[in-house]
Order: C-alpha cells, then structure tokens, then sequence
C-alpha cells in the first residue's frame, strides 16, 4: 500500500520537567545516531528516509530484513541507526564511515560487515491502514512494543516513566549522550521542534592549552574565529580540536590581545595538526572548555569556550586520551 511520507517530530532543548509534573513524562536515552523515519509497505520492502527526506535504505543493508518482521503489516516507525562502541553506545564517528554510501551498494555492502549498525526504534506513526499521530505519547508506545521489533540489527528498547533525575544521572555515568523527555499526552508532531519533546545532553567541561588560532571572517575579521587547543598526555602536548563559540565581543578582543604577545612560529602541537591558515601561538594560556564526547581519535566535539583560567598552569591540563595517542 502507499504509505504517507511524515517528517520526524524534533525536540526542543531545555531541562528536566519539574519534579511535580514528573509521572507525566516519559524518558529515552539520547541516541547519537542518524534520525530515519522507516516505511514498511507489508511487502517485505523498507524504506529508510533521513530527517531532510533522503532516502538512506543503500547505506544500511543489513536493516533490509526489517521489510519481513510485520508480515504484511503496514507501518511507519521513527528511530535512530547507531554505529556501536565496544561498551554498546552509538558512535557518531564510526557512524560517518556508513552514512555517505547511499549511492554506492557494493561499498555499503563491505562496510556493513567491518561496522554493522543497530536501529533503535522509539514511536510508531502509522500503522495497519491508520494514522497514529494524533494518539497520545503513551498509546503509540503500547502499540509499538506490542509489535515485538527485536531483531539481529534492530530493537526496541522501553522507556521509563517518571524518575527523571535517575533516569539523566544513569546517562550522564554510562557515558551516553543525553535524555529525551517525552510527555505521555503528546500528539506526535510531524516536522515540528516541540516542547512536548526536551532533550538535555550531557556536556563536561575540561580545561586546554591554547597552541594557535584561525582568524575570523566577516564581522570578525582581525579576531580570532577560532582558537586550536591541546592537553598534556605522555609529555606532549596533543591536539584536540578548534573551539570557535562561546565568547562575547569584550572576551575575543581580550582572547586576540593575549594571542598577539603569544605569538610564534612553532606549532607547539605534537604531532602538528594538519590545520591549514593557523596562526601558533605559545603554550601558556589556559582555558576551559565545555564539550559532549571525544571522538575515538580523542576530539573533543561541540567544543564551546567557557573561560580563561590564569589561576592555572599549562602543565595542569593532562587528558586521559586514548592510549594510542597518549
């Protein structure tokens, strides 16, 4: 049958719902992953479409069997396909090496064996004939889990309700991105940001070394766009990642004077990063940074500025990188 293309529901950032409306929400792990809303025809066909309409099915070969697992059942399902870790949690960067093969089978085919991906599925739209979308939260879940989506490549794991601070501490000590706050009356939304979905990520906050610089552009020319920053690991001092955000106008004009006195000709990086346009600087200013995840290479991602430390050393800044790199 012809199934009706639906845009994924997004959710709006915030905070955890007040405790006395607690019972009222829903929690879900936040998924570092690709968002696909998946079609099943009840012909043993699937279709995967990625949140800006792509349709993505070449990439994921091995979520094809997914066609058969409703017999003839028709269906539109909303998820995440996530590239796992050894510890079992979605890894964007391993993810990366899978989502650009939409147009290249063979390839996808090889990859699909070197790093196989897992659908987590969280909401139902459509079902049998019938649109579930204006069905409350709680009722499409029930009709989801009672679908039974468990497979070699898919699952569908429960969600908790109430118990939200529980629920965001388990993430932040698992080391997973964040949570996903769902409340149980709400409609699903199709391509809308809604506050009747909150997700929080988790965010840490370490302290790097400044070694060098990009200039800005536009309305920040003659300033620093970005600054490159390192941490102390076995001795060196080992590139991170750019952190182009978090400074008011006053703090990059102070951040450009204290890189112009600190200039050199010397990458203070070991090994230099491969960063075309950077300007090095000596290693002595501090700062701390709020990031997500370190990638595997020991990245930091989403890194934003958060403020000069002169209260400490460079030397302070060790990392706990990967060994590896360290």
């Amino acid at each position: 049958m012809s199934l009706p293309l639906i845009p994924p529901m997004l959710a709006t950032p915030g905070t955890l719902p007040p405790a006395a409306q607690d019972a009222r929400w829903a929690y879900e792990t936040k998924q570092d992953g690709q968002r696909v809303v998946v079609y099943l025809a009840g012909d043993g066909s699937v279709v995967l479409r990625a949140r800006s309409g792509e349709v993505v099915t070449v990439a994921y070969p091995e979520l094809l069997p997914l066609g058969h697992a409703l017999g003839t059942t028709p269906a539109v399902l909303d998820g995440e396909v996530l590239a796992l870790d050894e510890e079992g949690r979605g890894d964007f960067q391993l993810l990366q090496s899978r989502m650009g093969l939409v147009q290249a089978p063979g390839r996808a085919a090889r990859r699909a064996a070197e790093v196989p991906v897992h659908l987590v599925l969280f909401d139902v739209m459509h079902l049998a004939g019938s649109s579930l979308v204006a069905l409350r939260y709680a009722r499409r879940r029930t009709l989801l889990e009672e679908l039974g989506l468990a497979g070699p490549h898919w699952s569908t794991p429960a969600a908790l309700v109430g118990h939200g601070e529980q629920a965001l501490r388990a993430t932040l000590e698992h080391g997973l991105e964040g949570l996903v706050c769902k409340r149980l009356d709400s409609a699903y939304e199709p391509g809308v940001r809604s506050r009747a979905w909150i997700k929080i990520r988790n965010m840490r906050s370490e302290d790097v070394v400044v070694g060098g610089w990009l200039p800005g552009k536009g309305r920040l020319t003659g300033l620093p766009g970005a600054v490159l920053v390192g941490q102390r690991a076995a001795g060196r001092l080992r590139y991170v990642g750019g952190v182009g955000t978090g400074w008011s106008e006053a703090e990059r004009e102070q951040l450009a004077a204290l890189l112009r006195t600190a200039a050199t000709d010397v990458c203070p990086f070991d090994p230099v990063p491969r960063v075309p346009g950077a300007h090095w600087v000596l290693p002595r200013l501090v700062g701390e940074v709020r990031y997500s995840t370190r990638t595997r290479a020991g990245m930091l991602r989403q890194p934003s500025w958060l403020r000069l430390r002169p209260d400490l050393a460079p030397e302070e800044s060790a990392a706990d990188l990967p060994d590896d790199l360290a």
